[in-house]
């Protein structure tokens, strides 16, 4: 199914604007917000600066600025470049609006480092919109219905009636959702979201295999539907959202039509890719719908379970990647601006804006003229590029 948008230039170029500019003292909030990336404590840092941690807690409050050469000397510990701590603050999500999938097997250091990553992730959207027109949100509110009729209700409002999801990034993107990647090596970090001035954000790490960080995704999907406005918190919450995922990415009667009957573990697996869906996750969706009883589930997720399944996926799909960042990136290298040099207008590290967009775009910087598959397609002239989203 094919949803057009355009997503046109606002700017006639791809330089900062005033607004981007950096302010002419010390940020004390940026010194923190860069300490938590790197997951190092006052104190671990002061050692590591050769500051006493007094020195160093006068400047986090802002109580006093360091002098030039020890901001350098700070900087280069954290590896950050000096000008990030002399920007404007950082718009940097509060921990209660996001949406932690096992935040209480979460470190406080786990979950800064995450929201710290997402606080450069919403600079670096901040800075696109400003050359972009970027989708609008459309993602619906359901609060008050349970997350199967959620699942269901989404679908029918987007157009999806019982077809399968070909691309579920793409159609989120289509939708208006922001989507970055996860380069965390923690398995408690494994997806999150949050609202942010009416606009939903998503989180994937990459690190998953293809199928579960669909999963992942829609799961993020139901959290944003189901808990706009609060509800069901904890393992309430998260339970609801996996349950929206399942039957948004698997419908009712879709599963019931196809699925195989009296399955054994190769006929999950060739049944799956239908859904795009891990093996382990169709019986489960099975399982709900009564399509298997209770000791053939059983039965089959103990098989799974023995040929690795739960954290290797038997014929893995091909990973979903983004149409918004990779059309951007390819505009912007038409133009003459690479990766590397949108980092540096940030004033972050080339590896902070590589992970955030790692396995979201096929390629940050693809030849002019040539999509990320290796087709032709039509870039607009400088200062217009209509970048056109499909799913």
């Amino acid at each position: 199914m094919t949803f057009p948008t355009t997503m046109s230039r606002s700017t006639s170029t791809c330089h900062v604007d005033d607004t981007d500019a950096p302010v002419d003292s010390f940020n004390p909030g940026r010194l923190d917000l860069a300490r938590r990336r790197r997951g190092l404590t006052k104190s671990q840092l002061a050692a590591r600066s050769q500051l006493s941690s007094r020195s160093l807690l006068a400047y986090e409050r802002g109580e006093t600025d360091p002098p030039p050469d020890t901001v350098e000397r700070v900087a280069a510990t954290l590896a950050f470049p000096t000008a990030f701590f002399m920007r404007p603050d950082v718009d940097e999500p509060s921990v209660d609006g996001v949406s932690f999938r096992a935040r209480s097997a979460m470190t406080a250091r786990q979950r800064d480092q995450a929201i710290s990553a997402a606080s450069l992730a919403t600079e670096l959207i901040d800075w696109i919109a400003e050359r972009f027109e970027l989708p609008a949100p459309t993602v619906p509110a359901h609060p008050d219905v349970g997350p199967e009729a959620a699942a269901e209700q989404v679908r029918a409002e987007w157009g999806l009636g019982q077809q399968r999801v070909a691309n579920l990034v793409h159609l989120l993107e289509r939708h208006g959702v922001r989507l970055f990647s996860l380069a965390e090596e923690y398995a408690e970090v494994d997806a999150f979201s949050f609202w942010r001035d009416g606009i939903p954000y998503v989180f994937l790490n990459t690190m998953k295999s293809a199928e579960r960080s669909r999963m992942d995704a829609a799961h993020e999907l139901g959290h944003l539907v189901m808990h706009l406005w609060g509800g069901p918190d904890g393992r309430e919450a998260e339970t609801d959202a996996q349950t929206f995922a399942a039957a948004f990415l698997m419908p009712r009667r879709s599963v019931i039509a196809d699925a195989p009957q009296s399955p054994s573990v190769a006929h999950i697996v060739r049944a799956k890719k239908r859904w795009n869906v891990s093996a382990m996750a169709l019986a489960h969706r099975m399982r709900t719908l009564d399509l298997l009883t209770e000791w053939q589930a059983r039965s089959l997720f103990i098989e799974m379970s023995k040929r690795g399944y739960r954290t290797r996926e038997p014929n893995e799909g091909e990973r979903e990647t983004s149409q918004v960042l990779g059309k951007v990136f390819a505009a912007l290298r038409h133009e003459g601006l690479s990766p590397a040099e949108v980092a540096r207008e940030l004033a972050i590290p080339k590896d902070e804006l590589t992970k955030l967009i790692f396995g979201l775009v096929v390629s940050a910087a693809p030849a002019p003229g040539v999509n990320a598959t290796g087709r032709p397609q039509s870039i607009a002239p400088r200062g217009k590029p209509s970048l056109r989203l499909v799913d």
